[in-house]
């Protein structure tokens, strides 16, 4: 078959660019089409040699800036690509509406969840407070009314759904009204952690969290019990909200910036448990990740956490977003001792090489 991959844009590399990756290796030749592709971001530099395909919008000075502000032009964007040349056409989609494509005889969309924007989800920016933020939520309200409706009808032609958890796949049903998908849990390269060495004979000091800094994540709940609890923490990544979380870490919270792959298996395997804490995650692939390398999971009782967790095995639980709720699961987690290789058994559960198995069955079986 000839193959087209389509994604909403190549910037950071989160979970929904893992999935890709791992798509596209079971796919070589299928170049990928996108908005824009950000030269030299993490992104470009783990894609490799594969054809991208980039729209005219990414022409655009400041392209990755203004593609929020813009979104109304997303029809426009996906509108001029015409896939009529290929027989199968697997879209990425998350934010920008990434479905639907003009010219696909055949589409299957590996959804990694309904744009959070439009149907109430928390998202990566918090305008609260802002001095313009009036405006804001005015601008959106119009704006993404017309993009609720071309979201529907762009979600009614695709062929067949693949939801990256349970929990996507209810919001399939709910906002598409749609009930042919199947659930294929996103891919983790548990290789990686090199398990048959994995030793940890005690932790270090710290606690870790991590990922893209924005607000739905809620990093700041976490820093905030952090300083309560008095125990250190550790930050990975980067993102929008970076300086503000910077403004109300005190000297126990690290701010580890983008790190080598190499680098955080280190951080996990050291920490005395991975935090997470965003009100309803799609799936949550960072608390398989923490497991693939012997590492604990305090998490909020929410969402895909729900999926990727067993409680009182993998992780715990806290059941409020607030301060005291995180601390005193914090302190609860002190008394809890968890076996590694319990950890690692259930990472291995979510590896690549089963995604790469249950997509080519999948595809074999529908397109």
């Amino acid at each position: 078959m000839k193959v087209a991959l389509v994604h909403d844009y190549l910037n950071e590399f989160g979970g929904a660019e893992r999935v890709l990756q791992a798509i596209s290796e079971i796919y070589p030749d299928a170049p990928i089409y996108t908005i824009y592709a950000k030269k030299d971001s993490p992104a470009m530099k783990q894609m490799g040699n594969v054809t991208i395909k980039e729209s005219w919008f990414s022409y655009l000075p400041f392209a990755h800036k203004l593609i929020s502000p813009l979104r109304f032009l997303i029809p426009l964007i996906w509108s001029s690509f015409n896939f009529k040349s290929y027989d199968l056409v697997i879209t990425s989609a998350n934010w920008a509406v990434t479905k639907g494509m003009r010219g696909a005889t055949r589409e299957i969309c590996y959804l990694h969840s309904p744009p959070r924007y439009l149907y109430g989800y928390d998202t990566s920016r918090n305008w609260q407070g802002k001095w313009f933020s009036g405006a804001i939520k005015a601008y959106a309200l119009v704006v993404n009314h017309f993009m609720r409706i071309y979201d529907f009808k762009q979600a009614q032609k695709v062929s067949y759904f693949i939801a990256n958890s349970q929990n996507v796949a209810k919001r399939i049903e709910k906002f598409y009204r749609r009930k042919n998908y199947k659930v294929i849990y996103p891919p983790i390269d548990v290789s990686k952690f090199n398990h048959k060495s994995l030793v940890i004979s005690h932790k270090s000091d710290y606690y870790l969290t991590g990922g893209r800094m924005a607000a739905a994540k809620n990093f700041d709940l976490i820093i905030k019990a952090c300083k309560k609890a008095k125990v250190n923490l550790k930050i990975f990544g980067t993102g929008i909200e970076e300086s503000n979380l910077k403004k109300i870490a005190n000297k126990n919270i690290e701010f580890l910036g983008n790190i080598s792959d190499s680098e955080l298996i280190n951080y996990y395997k050291n920490a005395r448990a991975f935090i997470v804490a965003q009100k309803d995650e799609d799936f949550g692939i960072t608390p398989i990740e923490a497991a693939a390398a012997g590492c604990s999971t305090i998490a909020y009782r929410g969402g895909g956490y729900l999926e990727s967790i067993i409680e009182n095995k993998t992780g715990i639980f806290f059941d409020e977003l607030t301060v005291g709720s995180l601390v005193k699961a914090i302190e609860q987690f002190k008394n809890i001792t968890i076996k590694p290789s319990i950890l690692t058994t259930h990472a291995r559960k979510f590896s690549k090489e089963r995604f790469q198995k249950e997509f080519i069955k999948f595809i074999n079986s529908n397109a």
